[in-house]
């Protein structure tokens, strides 16, 4: 007699179909994962904004259109288009997006709603 030690072809072929079936429960869940860390840069960002805007307007009585001047800086893939208005009042909003996905999210303080944006200073995505 031969003593054979290994797996049969049957034990490798039902691994290989468990991996698979986690594989494939796993996959669409990190999508999922991914988009919300999108979202939460991009809101995040737009609270930064609201931050350095308003430290901007302490020392200037107006807001800057241009976030360099106010310190601001976004996270890697997103852009943060920023729109001013001299007023009165003196207003401004800001919209995100990020590379990674379609959603795109709004902030706006003194001014009527930036949609998706409905409340003044919550930053909402759509």
């Amino acid at each position: 007699m031969l003593d054979r030690k290994g797996f049969t072809l049957i034990e490798l072929l039902i691994v290989v179909v468990i991996i698979g079936i986690l594989a494939a429960i796993a996959i669409p869940k990190f999508s999922n994962t991914k988009e919300k860390a999108y979202l939460a840069a991009m809101k995040s960002d737009l609270r930064n904004l609201v931050t350095a805007e308003e430290a901007y307007f302490a020392d200037y009585t107006t807001y800057t259109s241009a976030g360099a001047a106010a310190n601001y800086t976004t996270s890697a893939g997103v852009t943060v288009t920023i729109s001013v208005t001299a007023g009165p009042p003196v207003s401004y909003n800001g919209v995100a997006t990020h590379t990674g996905t379609a959603e795109s999210c709004a902030i706006y303080i003194n001014e009527a709603p930036a949609l998706p944006a409905t409340n003044e200073g919550e930053p909402r995505c759509s």
